[in-house]
């Protein structure tokens, strides 16, 4: 790895360094380590994302703009009630490109931050936290995140065969969580039901003897019906 042949104009450009070829106060030492062993940069800003890393051996500077449908802002004081979701957009490719990524927003409650998590990278921990909150509404909102990102995988594929199979592997993983979450939603439903038998038939007797009349009554009633159309 070599530090010496920085491309020190193009980071003075983005505020990377100073003019002194010091770093930015703004990243801790750690920050700075992990950027010239390759590791990317996030500047965020409303709803614009910018990502900044060094290949070649660190003499080149990787940028990559991108924007958010929706204002940070918005996100984070939002995600504190429920999930939020967003589409960021890579402004460095062409409209006609493959330039999408769908992410969730989720507040940790327990150490009182905001967690990101990308619908493909983070596929199957993201269905599983969302799984957890036992919210049916949540549920179905994801579902229909994930069908949304599966219709865009389905249009993008045809136009870049030269990625195809990258784009089919992306697909299979959102038709798995998918499938799992209608399996979960199945369960959960099947669970509530049963809990409601469990708690008829063994907590309330009275309940239990009504509904035995009323199954009774319903089932004479039909008798009835039967014989008066003979």
């Amino acid at each position: 790895m070599e530090n010496n042949n920085l491309p020190t104009e193009e980071l003075k450009t983005y505020g990377i360094i100073n003019e002194d070829l010091t770093f930015s106060k703004k990243l801790s030492a750690d920050d700075v380590q992990k950027f010239l062993r390759g590791y990317t940069i996030v500047a965020d800003n409303d709803r614009n994302r910018a990502t900044f890393q060094l290949t070649d051996n660190n003499t080149l500077l990787k940028v990559i703009f991108l924007e958010r449908d929706k204002s940070l802002a918005e996100i984070l004081e939002n995600s504190k009630e429920k999930v939020q979701y967003s589409d960021i957009k890579d402004l460095s490719k062409s409209p006609d490109q493959w330039n999408i990524e769908k992410k969730a927003f989720i507040f940790d409650k327990e150490n009182r931050k905001i967690v990101e998590f990308d619908f493909i990278k983070n596929a199957t921990e993201l269905t599983a936290i969302i799984a957890d909150q036992k919210d049916v509404q949540e549920l179905s909102r994801y579902k229909a995140e994930l069908q949304k990102l599966k219709n865009y995988l389905y249009d993008k594929i045809d136009q870049y065969p030269e990625i195809a199979k990258a784009i089919s592997n992306d697909i299979n993983i959102v038709s798995r969580e998918i499938d799992s979450v209608t399996r979960i939603s199945v369960e959960d439903k099947r669970m509530h039901n049963g809990n409601s038998d469990v708690q008829l038939n063994v907590n309330d007797r009275d309940r239990y003897e009504d509904a035995n009349r009323n199954r009774e009554n319903a089932e004479q009633q039909q008798e009835e019906k039967r014989r008066f159309k003979r």
